[in-house]
């Protein structure tokens, strides 16, 4: 259990859950269809001086913050250049990423949304069958 001074509290837990709509921030994966619990990601990590604050919260699925723990930046795939991380206070997600035809892909359409598909693995195996069950069901692409 994490010391006192680390722990969120719910209030604020609740509060980042429902701006989010209860969708992970990054592979927009409904988090009632999840088979991991959701936590919040600090943008800006705790490691690195991140505060706890709503600005610098995310919520996020257990597989998208466990691969960025404390990136913030990552080579882009395309340039090879080093890249911010798509960022959900300050970004929008339809701004850097469109679904692919089927909406089983998250496709990065900017060096954010390109960097964040590689480094989050946004298209690991498991998040694109759940898509495509939940297409199948008429719950995907979330909008």
């Amino acid at each position: 259990m994490p010391p006192e001074s680390e722990r969120v509290p719910a209030s604020l837990r609740r509060e980042v859950a429902q701006r989010a709509q209860q969708l992970c921030e990054y592979c927009r994966c409904p988090e009632a269809f999840s088979p991991d619990s959701f936590t919040l990601d600090h943008i800006h990590p705790r490691q690195l001086g991140g505060a706890t604050i709503l600005e610098n919260l995310a919520w996020a699925c257990f597989g998208c913050n466990g691969r960025k723990f404390t990136r913030t930046v990552y080579p882009d795939p395309l340039t090879g250049e080093t890249v911010p991380l798509f960022n959900p206070r300050g970004q929008s997600w339809n701004e850097h990423f469109v679904w692919s035809e089927n909406a089983t892909q998250a496709i990065g359409q900017t060096p954010y949304g390109r960097t964040t598909v590689e480094a989050l693995a946004l298209n690991r195996t498991g998040v694109v069958n759940l898509r495509r069950l939940l297409a199948s069901a008429g719950l995907h692409p979330p909008q």
